[in-house]
């Protein structure tokens, strides 16, 4: 039944092309619930087979990572913000607690938009409160870019490799897992001791 569904992935991914990746993937990355675990390894089966191009295969899944988080940025950026500045109160958020966190983005939302764009669960909606808090947008399409490009490139090696042994790829995507999540622990570490060490320097 699984390898069934795997087999109808690669022939509809075979079919749609790159743009089909985009699309799949801006649906990933925005508040859809389409899992880019069965995007991208499919797409990078097909290029081992030389049906695609792997280069091709990632710029389209980064593209269409990119452009849904644009889409949740936009809708927290137009429809959250104004909710939260006329109604939050009523759910105990008040306007000082928005510009914390416009504070807060700007001057850690790029290290914390690429460490969120590498941990599941939190990737696609990280865009939200970046959104919320109007991070600046070059910086929030650079460093969301180059999180979502990783990922995306950890799934088409992996589908590359492994081809369309879905229960292979999952095993070894539990182990890259298990080195990226403490990696961003580190980084994310490093980050707020550089941070601390420079603002000490900066007041003495």
């Amino acid at each position: 039944m699984f390898q069934s569904i795997i087999n109808w992935l690669v022939q509809t991914i075979g079919q749609l092309g790159y743009t089909g990746i985009a699309g799949l993937m801006f649906l990933e990355s925005s508040f859809f619930p389409f899992p880019s675990e069965v995007v991208i390894p499919p797409a990078g089966y097909l290029a081992s087979q030389k049906l695609m191009n792997i280069w091709l295969v990632i710029l389209a899944g980064t593209a269409g990572s990119l452009f849904g988080a644009l889409f949740n940025y936009w809708l927290a950026l137009k429809l959250g913000r104004p909710f939260l500045l006329k109604y939050g109160r009523y759910f105990f958020i008040k306007e000082k607690t928005l510009h914390r966190a416009d504070a807060f983005f700007a001057r850690h939302g790029h290290i914390s938009t690429f460490i969120a764009r590498l941990l599941p669960g939190i990737r696609q909606y990280i865009s939200l409160p970046a959104g919320l808090a109007r991070m600046n947008l070059m910086l929030f399409c650079l460093f969301t870019s180059l999180g979502a490009g990783i990922w995306v490139v950890v799934l088409a090696v992996l589908g590359f490799v492994f081809g369309q042994n879905q229960e292979r790829i999952t095993q070894q995507l539990h182990v890259i897992l298990l080195v990226i999540i403490p990696l961003c622990g580190l980084l994310a570490g490093l980050y707020i001791w550089r941070y601390r060490k420079k603002k000490v320097k900066s007041k003495g």
